[in-house]
Formats: structure tokens, sequence, C-alpha cells
């Protein structure tokens, strides 16, 4: 094995098993210097891994849980980093979650989920090469070169080429674009599964589109059963249905949902969107688990490879998850297992060791 390859699989096991900031420092410590701090630093910085090759390292496993009821799922996460220097890789990002623009990274996450597993097969790091003067402001800003919108159906083309099988696109408001629905469905002959915006304009009938007839969907008449009709600017007929839910402070919440898979009913509409949660996990574990921002690079080219590493880590935490029966982060504690209750009361540093020297172990046992 060239030394490339054997840090690139070491540093996913060190991410995986680490529970503070990632260094190389650490990595070289606890291998007792038989890969240098150097070496680690020049392998983040050798080349610059792509969407492309995360397929590479996915694909036989993503065969494995594949089927033709797959579905794909895409979201963003943002990941803020106030005290770091602004570049092209940390910028300001509108967070949805919070619902202001904060400073830090912006990720973008296609998720492939079948037969109860979830592997990451596609992603893009959002950057912002572009500056400019704010005509109101006077500040200097920066924009992205495409729109996340965009970046989907690129994403989408590299799965159709991959020969990926799914059935469903799965994405909230943020994606449900008139031109990512038409490219769905006609360029890529599937369904989709989205959350839409209240103020979404629809004809309930083909003459009221052909009139120009359209009503907001917060405002038309809702029964049990999904309405059919036309979303304004799309020519093919959809089905909308209204889910309602409760928030967990007792509040009610209503959802959206559109689809042009006509011959859904609303438990399988809501059945299958349910499944959009999964990105939300894998968002929470690639932060927590897998140190989505644990590393302390300053160079772009460092920074977005150790989140391709961290997108592998993962992955690989996931199949882990699936084959050992626990959730992710109850892997991560490995507090269900002999050996991870015996390391639990050693000292820090020999925690880390004993997670990295029986993870081969406990991986094949």
């Amino acid at each position: 094995m060239n030394k490339n390859k054997q840090i690139f699989e070491l540093y996913i096991d060190y991410l995986v098993t680490s529970f503070s900031y990632t260094t190389a420092t650490g990595l070289s410590y606890l291998l007792d210097g038989e890969i240098s701090h150097d070496q680690v630093t020049r392998f983040l910085s050798h080349k610059q891994f792509s969407s492309a090759d995360l397929w590479k390292n996915v694909k036989d496993d993503v065969r494995k849980i594949e089927s033709d009821d797959g579905v794909l799922i895409f979201d963003d996460t943002v990941q803020e980093k106030p005290y770091s220097s602004e570049n092209e890789l940390i910028s300001w990002h509108f967070d949805h979650t919070v619902g202001r623009a904060v400073k830090g990274i912006n990720l973008l996450n296609c998720i492939y989920h079948s037969n109860e597993a979830s592997l990451p097969v596609a992603f893009k790091l959002i950057t912002k090469p572009i500056q400019y003067s704010d005509i109101k402001t006077k500040k200097v800003k920066r924009k992205s070169n495409t729109t996340k919108n965009e970046d989907l159906i690129s994403i989408l083309k590299a799965c159709k080429q991959n020969q990926l099988k799914w059935r469903y696109v799965l994405a909230d408001s943020w994606f449900s674009s008139i031109d990512n629905m038409r490219f769905i469905d006609k360029k890529m002959k599937k369904y989709f599964l989205l959350a839409l915006k209240s103020n979404r304009l629809i004809a309930l009938t083909k003459e009221d589109k052909l009139q120009g007839r359209f009503q907001r969907i917060d405002e038309l008449d809702w029964s049990e059963a999904p309405i059919c009709g036309w979303v304004k600017g799309m020519d093919i007929p959809i089905i909308l249905h209204r889910q309602i839910f409760k928030n967990k402070d007792g509040s009610e919440g209503i959802l959206y949902l559109i689809s042009n898979d006509i011959e859904l009913d609303k438990e399988s509409m809501e059945a299958i969107y349910q499944k959009r949660w999964t990105v939300e996990v894998f968002h929470k574990n690639i932060k927590s688990n897998t140190g989505l921002a644990k590393s302390p690079a300053k160079k772009e080219k460092t920074q977005s490879n150790h989140i391709f590493m961290s997108l592998l880590a993962t992955a690989k935490l996931e199949g882990l998850s699936v084959k050992k029966g626990l959730t992710t982060f109850g892997l991560k504690t490995v507090t269900t297992h002999p050996i991870g209750q015996y390391l639990q009361i050693m000292p820090f540093e020999l925690q880390l060791e004993g997670y990295v020297l029986c993870l081969p172990w406990f991986v094949n046992s």
C-alpha cells in the first residue's frame, strides 16, 4: 500500500474515532510517529478531492443497498466558523435553520437512501469566488458562480451517468423551483416529491391554467385526499397534499407537498417524504461525529479535503451502524460494547489510541 493510500484510510478512521479537534500532530502521535505531521499535511494538500472521488469510494457500498425504489435526498447545511478568516470557502451564507446569514462553510449534499441505509453519493462545497461592491452598503461581498438549484441539476446528471437507480428526488422548499421540477420530470424521467412554500400558485383545472386563474395553495379548500392541478409556470399535472403535524412546543405545523407521481395517496406521500429526514441525521452526524468543523487547517484546499474525508468517515459510520444494529451516535461511543466500556475509563489520549487500534477488529467481528 502506498503512503498516501495508507494515510487516506487512517485519516478516515481517525475522524470516526476522534472526539475533539483533529490535527496532523494528533494523528501522528497516535501512530507513534510512523507517519509524520508533515506527511499528513502534504496528503491533505496534494490534490483536490471532488464529488467524483466520493462516488469512486462509496460506489461498491451503494451497489449493495441499491434498489429501483431508492430516493435521492438533497439538502444543504451551514457549519458556522465565526472566528475564521473569510475566503472563497468560508464566507457568508444564508442559513434557513436560523433565518439569517452566518459566516461559515456551506455544504450541499446528495444522500442516497435505500433498504433502510443512507450513503452520500455527491456533494458540492458552495464557494464564493466572485467579489463585488454592494451598491447600497458599499461593502465588498462575495457570490458563487452557480446557484444551488443549478448545482442540484449538475448532481442529478452525474447520478444518471453513474447509473444509480432511484425513483424519487426529495428536497425541501428551497429546491422546489420550476426548473428543478421540470428537469426531473422531462430530462430525468423520474418523480419528485418536494416541499412547497405556502405562497405558490396553482390552477385546479386545465381551463383555469389556460385562463390564468391561479390560487395560493394556502387558500385552497383542502380535503383529506391530495389535490390535482397545475403549478404556475409548469405544464405537467401534479398532486398537492397538505400535511398537518405537531411541533415539539405543541403548536401546529403545516407542510405542503408536491409530486408529479399523480398515483400517490396522502399516506404514501407522507411516508416517502419522511425519508428526507435521513439527510438531517446525516448532517448531525458529520458535524457531531466525524469532525466537519474540527480541522485547524487554514488553507482552502486542505479545509475542503478535510470536509471530503469527513463525508467518507460519515459514510463509514453509517455502514457500521447498519452492520452492528446501533445508531451512529451509539456506535461512536461504543457504550454497549465491553471494549468500549473499558476504553472509556482510560485517559483521553489512550482512549483515542485504543479506538484506532480496535476499530478494524470491531468492524470485522
